[in-house]
């Protein structure tokens, strides 16, 4: 059954469309829509998708602020999910950035195999304050290198979408960056490529590290519900 913040749509050039579709809340992540993702990125998983939003102002606000500790730490939980599947699943993932993404939505931005960006995009990894959550810190050094990932992490700046490009963490930076990724993926798709690369891609411990930070998070949030 399809999720009512969730667009789904497949293109004849063999790629599709997810894009989160939340404009009411600059498309935060709850637990339901999070499981949605994670399962329409799980679904054929050789097929290259673009992961967008529906809203060209915002990509994904991260996790929604209205919701209790409890929930605000399953989601947290579960973008470790969604960023593992983005990472094993055979088929490219590319992110397409016309606007901010934070905490949650930063880290599925960076989690994908490529980001394409326009230039109203910016990305912030940070958590709640006061939690030591550690944000993006399992994936960005080998983005960025470890002195800009520990600037980003550390700090939770906002990163600019011509100071992402400049670093090399967003692959391209364009006015209307859905067609150019459009064309990126029917290309992949035409040609089959990806699951080898990625398979290279995801050894050398990446999962690894991804494990270590949600480790750490679940321990954060335990401390935090444990008060409650």
């Amino acid at each position: 059954m399809p999720h009512p913040h969730l667009a789904v749509e497949t293109s004849p050039a063999g790629y599709r469309w997810v894009r989160l579709s939340r404009p009411e809340r600059r498309n935060a992540l709850d637990v339901s829509l999070l499981r949605a993702v994670t399962d329409a990125l799980a679904a054929d998983p050789g097929v290259p998708v673009l992961l967008a939003s529906a809203d060209p102002r915002v990509f994904c606000a991260g996790a929604d602020l209205t919701m209790t500790d409890a929930e605000r730490a399953a989601v947290s939980d579960l973008v470790y999910d969604c960023c593992e599947t983005i990472i094993t699943r055979p088929g490219p993932v590319i992110a397409v950035l016309t606007g901010p993404a934070v905490g949650g939505g930063a880290q599925l931005a960076a989690a994908s195999d490529l980001r394409i960006a326009g230039p109203g995009a910016r990305l912030r990894w940070t958590g709640p304050s006061g939690l030591d959550l550690a944000v993006g810190a399992w994936l960005l050094p080998d983005l960025v290198g470890r002195a800009a990932a520990m600037d980003l992490v550390l700090t939770g700046r906002w990163l600019e979408a011509a100071e992402a490009l400049a670093l090399g963490l967003v692959n391209r930076v364009c006015d209307d960056p859905e067609p150019v990724a459009a064309r990126i993926a029917a290309d992949l798709a035409g040609r089959g490529a990806g699951a080898g690369v990625k398979a290279v891609m995801a050894a050398g411990g990446l999962l690894d590290r991804l494990r270590a930070e949600r480790a750490a998070n679940r321990s954060a949030w335990a401390r935090v519900l444990a008060g409650k």
